[in-house]
């Protein structure tokens, strides 16, 4: 192989997909593979994630679903109350924004012991384009879990098609 052979639009044969285990840089071509897959895979953050990443994050978990009548957000909260979380609905997105705030203090006999962890969230929710009857949506928080209702509008609801799937 010479150097003109790597140029593509100089190429005079036709160079295969796939290469053999054999050619002198499958291995090469192999490595650059997983490290790019081992970088993009790398951005994939979850709240699961970004909690193992770092232990004093607070990314909660979010579950949206839409039953063709609504759009239901749910997201726990452990250890927050209603004061900590914002809710607000801008331009067919739901905001979600709180804070955690823990301080722990324990004095005893011979010892003093004191830890303090906060954290910020933002969570973005898209909803459908002009979908949501915002005069009807209602907010519940229970036992660290806050649960969104959106009714959807008349004109939502019948830009609504079900797709029927094929099997073969």
């Amino acid at each position: 192989m010479t150097f003109r052979d790597l140029i593509p639009w100089r190429k005079t044969e036709n160079i295969p997909i796939a290469r053999d285990r054999e050619f002198p840089f499958y291995p090469l071509q192999q490595r650059v593979n997983e490290l790019f897959d081992s970088f993009f895979r790398d951005f994939a953050w979850t709240p699961s994630r970004v909690a193992a990443e770092w232990p004093g994050a607070f990314w909660p978990e979010i579950d949206v679903s839409d039953s063709g009548e609504l759009v239901k957000v749910t997201a726990e909260l452990p250890g927050l109350s209603e004061k900590d979380v914002e809710i607000t609905l801008e331009k067919d997105t739901l905001i979600l924004k709180g804070e955690k705030r823990e301080e722990k203090e324990e004095k005893g006999k011979n010892y003093w012991h004191s830890e303090r962890r906060f954290g910020s969230f933002r969570r973005e929710i898209p909803l459908p384009e002009g979908g949501v009857d915002e005069s009807k949506v209602k907010a519940e928080f229970k036992d660290g879990v806050l649960t969104i209702t959106l009714p959807k509008t008349e004109e939502a609801k019948k830009q609504m098609k079900k797709i029927p799937i094929k099997t073969h």
